[in-house]
């Protein structure tokens, strides 16, 4: 499987307007926790059978058909991001802090007062929530003497048998500014026939890597739902979903020698790299709950995969310093491309989602202020590998088989997966009390890939008189890994990523 995902992910396109994208691209819409509003987020994000929150409309949309009064809600956040990395036996750490927000919106509630239909009341919910958010800072160093970032350029080029034209002009993102840098050379036989490529970096004696990429933006996602209860003991409902995606990475990484040779024609390089995606698309979430009693809830829910239509913008340099070969030279890909970034568009459909859920109420009234408490489980399940990127229509027979091979390599590289959350609240009369918990398993098919997430959960609450404040607190045991870049005739090496992220959220709403 290793060699496989290494193969296509530096399989890039000859052309100026494209480079290579990897499986991650796809990941980044697929494995994320549950966020909500601060009541959903203290009982670990359980409310696929519970409803009776704006959050539902995201999860069960049927969960929104227990209202039959109108709510408002308002959910600010903020986030400490903390990452420790080990890449090749150094210890590195980073963080970064942030602004989010849960669940927001409004609920229209309207009940039936004919008589003349088993259907109870019915509801509509507008909302909007941040289904992940990508403000982080890695950043991991270590010495290597067994691979270098060029590598990946020496493979492009061999594999396209490139000639000396083609090395400067059709690689604008990067092996064309590797060549043009000197930092990639080419190698020749009798007559001065080219005969390769060489790096000029000196992977036997080893050189000190560095990888700093500092990502802002988020996944979010407007919801317009509609929901019907039937008889208090069947809620059906549907809404459509408006995902929106916003990311950013300003990556910067080099190599410097690290012996202390001042003739080996090489010091060091610096690639960096801006790079922007954007999307807006569709889908559609179905869900049920069923009552078979007043106290005990079951619930269903069904996620379509959502269609995304993606712009992505990328500009990258590099900056080598080849000693007396060729001194310190520079490349932009703006200048390569009409000082232009490259510009990129495709479609991509997400994962589908299947969520089953129980929950039992405590001391059920039909005011709900004499209720004691819940609790109340979710079992998610996520077909990861079913993610897939397809070409803007008019593309060509070449770019249409680079991403049937892209979507190979993410069918092999993810496994299907089921999530786990469950929470509970207690009531005191107008305060609550909430805890909860979740995990969140490793989407990768490599075992060696250690990956999850671990949440932790608490929150406290205040509801009277149609007014309601809720505060919580969402600490999460974060393992993955990070691949500086990718190789396909040596196995690839990793940062192996741990850390924390804590997210605090409240809301604050009235029913009116």
């Amino acid at each position: 499987m290793k060699k496989i995902l290494a193969s296509i992910l530096i399989f890039t396109l000859a052309c100026l307007s494209s480079s290579a994208q990897a499986p991650e691209d796809a990941l980044r819409t697929a494995w994320f926790t549950q966020n909500g509003t601060a009541r959903v987020m203290g009982t670990g994000g359980v409310m696929a059978s519970l409803g009776g929150d704006i959050t539902a409309n995201h999860i069960n949309p049927a969960g929104i058909g227990l209202f039959k009064t109108n709510e408002l809600v308002f959910s600010p956040g903020f986030s400490f991001n903390n990452n420790k990395f080990n890449f090749r036996g150094t210890d590195t750490s980073s963080s970064k802090n942030n602004f989010n927000y849960g669940t927001s919106g409004i609920i229209l509630g309207f009940q039936n007062t004919s008589g003349n239909s088993k259907w109870t009341s019915s509801a509509l919910a507008i909302s909007v929530n941040e289904l992940a958010n990508y403000n982080n800072h890695v950043q991991f160093t270590g010495f290597n003497n067994f691979s270098s970032f060029t590598e990946q350029y020496l493979e492009e080029l061999t594999r396209d048998r490139a000639d000396t034209n083609a090395a400067l002009s059709n690689y604008i993102f990067g092996s064309s500014l590797a060549f043009r840098t000197f930092l990639i050379d080419t190698t020749s036989g009798p007559g001065g026939v080219v005969t390769g490529f060489q790096s000029f970096v000196p992977i036997s004696t080893g050189v000190n890597q560095f990888y700093d990429a500092v990502t802002r933006g988020g996944y979010h996602e407007i919801a317009i739902g509609l929901a019907g209860n039937l008889e208090d003991k069947m809620y059906v409902g549907g809404s459509l979903t408006i995902p929106v995606v916003s990311y950013q990475r300003d990556l910067t990484y080099s190599e410097t020698d690290a012996s202390s040779s001042t003739s080996n024609q090489f010091k060091s390089f610096e690639y960096k790299e801006t790079f922007t995606s954007s999307a807006v698309g569709i889908g559609l979430k179905l869900g049920m709950i069923y009552a078979p009693q007043p106290s005990l809830r079951l619930g269903l829910a069904l996620h379509s995969p959502q269609f995304l239509g993606y712009t992505d913008h990328i500009s990258s340099s590099i900056t080598a310093n080849t000693e007396s070969y060729a001194g310190i030279k520079s490349a932009n890909s703006n200048d390569l491309n009409g000082g232009n970034p490259g510009e990129r568009k495709y479609t991509m459909i997400t994962p589908w989602r299947a969520i089953v859920s129980s929950s039992y109420v405590f001391g059920v009234s039909e005011d709900t202020r004499m209720q004691k408490g819940f609790i109340s489980a979710d079992l998610e399940y996520v077909n990861y590998r079913g993610a897939r990127m397809s070409p803007t229509s008019g593309a060509s027979q070449d770019i249409k088989d680079y991403y049937d091979l892209l979507n190979t390599t993410i069918k092999g590289t993810y496994k299907p997966n089921i999530n786990f959350r469950m929470g509970g609240e207690l009531k005191l009369h107008t305060f609550m009390l909430r805890l909860g918990g979740a995990y969140y398993g490793s989407p990768y098919v490599d075992e060696t890939l250690h990956a999850s997430k671990f949440l932790a959960t608490g929150g406290i609450g205040y509801r009277d008189h149609g007014m309601f404040i809720d505060l919580s607190y969402a600490y999460t045991f974060n393992k993955d890994v990070v691949f500086p870049y990718r190789l396909n005739d040596k196995p690839n090496t990793f940062a192996q990523q741990t850390g924390n992220l804590g997210t605090l959220v409240l809301s604050w709403g009235f029913k009116f």
